[in-house]
Parts: structure tokens; sequence; C-alpha cells
């Protein structure tokens, strides 16, 4: 007969080595004995006793032994797009390239859910907390203060930790010029195009319509209000803001300037109700999915560097920024022009 496999150690079997208390071998070995008032030196012997005997403590026991958990923290406003899926991706495989844990926790845009993320990963001392299209960064770069915990925005910038986002002023130029180029080169048509998607009150939207102005009027084009559309990034709200827009046009735009590929889904969908197809006027999309790209071969898009983007977020991981207001700016990459 085989022999039995030895008996996994309890938090009871711990208690009675220690000479302590079940709740306090807990809360040793969960992180919070420091809140009630358990002495250093027992919280040492508890955790020796753990290892010694094999028992698997948590990430946060092992944070008391090493003075550092191992674990690294980001909130992703959604998971509905190939950028903010390969920033998790590249973020994740950075992290276990350093032998860190990554935590990563889709936040829904939602100021209530990003605190509560926060609150979350800071309970489990996330070493540093970064924070992808937050809609309040600088709250959550507070709570990290607070906490210990370095914190660094990404995508959309904040005032109270160092960001890293894409040059969306310079990458939206960029695209209306490419969009203004195709446009010259059609037989017959006009110079106006349409902006629609993004949220007017976040930084990177804002960059966006001011590139985009800035290279139409370069060109000595002026741009109408009513041609900036910024509602949102959800397809429903694209879909109905293009339906309100039509409705006093006789005819669609020479182009449209899309920002996002989640507010081009619900341009396609409008398109495809009236009728049209996507190649019937020149369209280019701040944001990229290749298999967008593949459908509509004249579609242009505008890659974020993803990959260097988390590279510099490590590079501050890896030696921290001094200076809370810094902001690096990564040049995105204009595609099927």
């Amino acid at each position: 007969m085989a022999s039995e496999s030895p008996k996994r150690p309890t938090i009871y079997d711990l208690a009675r080595l220690a000479n302590a208390s079940p709740s306090t071998v807990s809360a040793v070995l969960n992180g919070s004995w420091q809140r009630r008032r358990i002495s250093q030196k027992l919280a040492d012997r508890i955790l020796s006793l753990a290892q010694a005997e094999g028992y698997s403590a948590n990430m946060q026991a092992r944070a008391l032994r090493r003075e550092r958990s191992g674990i690294i923290g980001m909130i992703l406003p959604l998971y509905d797009n190939r950028y903010f899926s390969s920033i998790a991706q590249h973020f994740e495989a950075q992290a276990r390239q350093r032998g860190l844990f990554a935590i990563v926790a889709c936040t829904n845009r939602d100021p209530e859910q990003e605190r509560e993320a926060a609150r979350m990963m800071l309970a489990y001392r996330v070493e540093c907390l970064v924070s992808t299209g937050a809609t309040d960064p600088d709250t959550i770069s507070e709570m990290c203060d607070e906490s210990g915990a370095a914190s660094i925005n990404l995508d959309l910038p904040g005032h109270k930790a160092p960001s890293v986002i894409s040059d969306n002023r310079e990458g939206a130029r960029s695209l209306t010029d490419a969009i203004l180029d195709r446009l010259a080169e059609q037989p017959v048509s006009g110079d106006d195009i349409l902006f629609i998607g993004g949220r007017a009150e976040d930084h990177n939207t804002r960059e966006r319509i001011a590139g985009f102005t800035q290279a139409r009027t370069q060109r000595g084009l002026a741009t109408s209000e009513v041609d900036i559309i910024p509602c949102d990034y959800a397809a429903d709200k694209a879909q109905a803001a293009l339906e309100a827009y039509m409705r006093h046009r006789p005819r669609l735009p020479s182009a449209m300037f899309v920002n996002s590929t989640i507010s081009l889904e619900g341009i396609v969908r409008w398109l495809q109700l009236g009728g049209y197809q996507l190649d019937d006027m020149v369209v280019g999309c701040f944001d990229w999915d290749p298999l967008a790209a593949a459908f509509h071969p004249h579609l242009m898009m505008v890659r974020q560097s993803v990959e260097v983007m988390i590279a510099r977020v490590f590079e501050m991981i890896d030696a921290p920024v001094v200076e809370k207001n810094r902001c690096i700016e990564v040049a995105p990459e204009i595609i099927g022009v």
C-alpha cells in the first residue's frame, strides 16, 4: 500500500506551535496583523513556522518576509477592443519577466468601480498600481500615496502621478492629413469630414479634436462645431449620434474621423441599416484592429504603440520617477495610408 502524503499543516497547527490563537495566526498570514497590534516579533515567528512547516502562505504573507509583495496592479476601463486587451497582455508579460504577479481589473469607465478596485488591490499590498484610462486618476494616486504604493497613469494623464500616453494631437493631425490626401485623390469629393466618438471631457479626445482642427486649418479649411460629435465610446451611442447628424444632411459626409474601433462598430451598423458601405466614403479611425483592417482594406487606422508604452511604464516601475507631473508621449503609427 502506498504511503499517505504528509498532512498539510493548518492554521490551528501553526497556532499550537507558535503558542498563539488561530485568529492571530490568520491575521499574520493575511497581512492584517499590524492593525491588531500584534508584535513584529510574533509575526516573524509565525511566518518562519509557516515556511518551515510547508504552509502555503499567500502573497501578503510573503510580503512580510520580503518587505515587498511582488504584486502589481492595473485597472482597465474595458476589455472590448484590441487596444485595451493588448495593454493587459503586455502588462502581464512584462510583470512575469520581472517575477512579479499582476492583477488586472476592468472598471467599465465607472469612477466608483475604479476606486473600489484600487481599494482591493491596495489591501493586497500592490507595489504599484497602473491606472489605465481612468476617469479620476488623481484620486487613485492619492489613495496609493496614503498606502505607500507607487502609481502610474497610462493612456489618460493625471497630475499626481507620472503618466505615459499616446501623442494624441500629433496622431490625430497625421490621420486627418491622410484623410484629406485621400479625399484629394477622389474624382468628385468635398472636404467635409465628420469627427465622431470619444468623450469631450477626457484629455485624449480634446487633443485629438485639436489635432483634427489643426490639420484642417493648415490647409485653409474651416471646421464647424456641428461636424465634431464626441458622443462617448459606446457603439450604440455612435450609431444614434450618426443617425441624428444625418437627419439634417442630404448625403453622407465626404469622410469620417472615427475616434475608436468601438465607435466604428456603431458607424458600420448605421451604414449597413441604410444600405451604405464603409467604402462609400473616406474613413480614418484613431484605433487599430487587424480584423477591421482586413475586412476594410481602404480603412486608415492609428495603431497606438502599446509595447513602447508598457516598456515606458516598467521603466518607471524599475526606477521610480520623482516628478509626479511628468508625462511621456509615445508616437502612434498610421496604418493603411
